[in-house]
C-alpha cells in the first residue's frame, strides 16, 4: 500500500477513530501538569433525606440534654433527702444485726418509719461510703428528726448504745453471778463452775446488747489477776503473810469489815498484829461465810452468840490463822490496805455509831468502846441491844480474847 494510505491510518485511523471522540490530546505545561486536577463533586442528596437526618439528630440531642437534666435533678433531689430532716418523731432504738447488708438495712429502716426512703439511703449511703467503710453490727440509740445521712454516719461509727451492770466490792462470786444471770441485756449461759472465790474483779461494766455473759467473766477474772499481781509486786516487804492466796483471803475480810476507804490500811493494821501475837482474827464477816457461803447471810437473821463456836474452816473465832480461801471479791483499796497497812499497835475495834469504827490497843480500852457503842445503838432502837447478838466481832457480855504473850 501506499505511504499515503499508512499515513492516514496513523495515530487518528481506525485504532483512534474511537478514541478520537475524546479530541486531540493537548499537551499541558509544566505548570498546568503540577496543578491537582478537581475532583468530581459527590452526587447530591434529595431535600427529603437531608431534613429527615437532621430531625433525627435533633432527637437525639434533645433526648441526651434531657437525660442529663433528670440525672442531675434526681441527683440533687436525693441530695437533699439524704440531709433533711426525717420523719422520726421521738428517739428510737434500731437493732442492726450481725451480717446483714445495706439493703436489708435500707428496708428494715424505712419499715419502723427511722427513713422515708430506703432506696435513697442505700444508693447515697454507697457513695458516700469508702471502700473501707461499712455499716456495723449493733444496737443505736437515733435521734428524733434524724437525717439519712446522720443514721449512716451513727452507723458506720459502730457507736452503739453501751449498758452497764455494777458488782461493788465485797460481793461472793456466787453473788455476782446472780446479778449477772438476771441482767436482760446479757446474752449466753454463765459457766457451769463458779470461779474461786476472790478472782473476780468488783466494778462497773459495760457492754452493747448481745454481749456473752461469759465473756463479762472472763474480762473480771482477767482484771482481777492484773490488779493483784501489780498491787502484791510493791507490797511491804515486811507482812507476815507470804502467798497471794492469804493476800487475797486477808484483803476479803478488810472489804468485809468496813466500807470506808481511810480505815481499810488501819483494820489491816489490827489483824496483822493479832496474827503477829498468835490471837484469832474475830472477824464476824468469816462467821457469816462459814454459816452461809456464798449465798451471804439473809437480811432478817442476826448473828447469835452461839454461832461464834459453829465449827466451820471459817470462823475465825475457833480457827487461828486466816480461812482457807477468800469469803468474797476484795477491790482495789482493801488490796491496797492489806499489801500497805498502817504501822500501828491496835488489837481491836468496834463500830462507832456514825459508820466508821474506833480502834484500841488494849482490852479494856476496847470493852469500853464496846459499852459506848452498845449505849448508842440502845438510844437509836430505844429498846435496849439484844444480849444474844454479837456486836462487830465481839459477843455480847463476852470478852474478847487477850493476846497470847500477855
Amino acid at each position: 500500500m501506499s505511504d499515503t494510505n499508512q499515513n492516514s491510518q496513523g495515530p487518528y485511523g481506525q485504532n483512534g477513530a474511537g478514541e478520537g471522540n475524546r479530541g486531540p490530546i493537548i499537551p499541558k505545561s509544566p505548570t498546568e501538569a503540577l496543578r491537582p486536577e478537581k475532583v468530581p463533586a459527590p452526587p447530591k442528596r434529595s431535600r427529603k433525606a437531608h431534613g429527615q437526618l437532621v430531625i433525627f439528630l435533633n432527637f437525639l440531642m434533645t433526648l441526651a440534654v434531657a437525660v442529663c437534666v433528670l440525672a442531675i435533678a434526681a441527683f440533687y433531689y436525693m441530695i437533699d433527702a439524704f440531709q433533711e430532716p426525717g420523719p422520726l418523731q421521738t428517739n428510737t432504738h434500731f437493732t442492726v444485726r450481725n451480717g446483714a447488708g445495706i439493703i436489708e438495712i435500707a428496708n428494715n429502716l424505712e419499715r419502723n418509719e427511722v427513713i422515708s426512703n430506703a432506696r435513697v439511703f442505700r444508693l447515697m449511703t454507697g457513695s458516700y461510703l469508702q471502700k473501707d467503710q461499712t455499716l456495723k453490727a449493733g444496737e443505736y440509740e437515733i435521734k428524733a428528726g434524724a437525717s439519712m445521712k446522720d443514721i449512716m454516719m451513727l452507723l458506720e461509727s459502730g457507736k452503739s448504745i453501751l449498758y452497764s451492770v455494777s458488782l461493788p466490792e465485797g460481793l461472793t462470786v456466787k453473788q455476782m453471778f446472780a446479778r449477772l444471770g438476771a441482767d436482760e441485756v446479757l446474752d449466753g449461759e454463765l459457766p457451769s463452775a463458779l470461779p474461786p472465790e476472790g478472782s473476780l474483779r468488783p466494778d462497773t461494766y459495760r457492754f452493747t446488747r448481745g454481749t456473752k455473759r461469759e465473756e463479762i467473766i472472763n474480762q473480771m477474772s482477767a482484771a482481777q489477776d492484773k490488779l493483784i499481781d501489780m498491787i502484791w509486786e510493791r507490797r511491804d516487804p515486811d507482812l507476815p503473810i507470804k502467798t497471794v492466796e492469804e493476800f487475797v483471803t486477808l484483803a476479803s475480810i478488810v472489804e468485809k469489815e468496813t466500807g470506808k476507804d481511810d480505815e481499810r490500811a488501819h483494820v489491816a493494821s489490827v489483824f496483822y498484829n493479832r496474827l503477829k501475837k498468835g490471837m484469832r482474827l474475830q472477824s464476824d464477816p468469816t462467821i457469816i461465810y462459814g454459816l452461809f457461803g456464798g449465798d451471804g447471810k439473809p437480811s432478817d437473821r442476826p448473828i447469835y452468840q452461839s454461832d461464834l463456836q459453829k465449827q466451820t474452816p471459817f470462823n475465825t473465832y475457833v480457827i487461828k490463822g486466816l480461812p482457807p480461801s477468800p469469803i468474797a471479791n476484795p477491790g482495789r483499796a482493801a488490796l491496797e490496805a492489806v499489801a500497805n497497812p498502817w504501822r500501828t499497835d491496835d488489837l481491836y475495834f468496834v463500830a462507832d455509831g456514825t459508820g466508821g469504827h474506833v480502834f484500841a490497843k488494849t482490852l479494856e480500852e476496847h470493852n469500853a468502846n464496846v459499852r459506848r457503842w452498845r449505849k448508842i445503838e440502845a438510844e437509836k432502837a430505844a429498846s435496849g441491844a439484844n444480849p444474844d447478838v454479837v456486836v462487830d466481832g465481839q459477843p455480847g457480855g463476852a470478852e474478847a480474847e487477850k493476846p497470847a504473850n500477855n
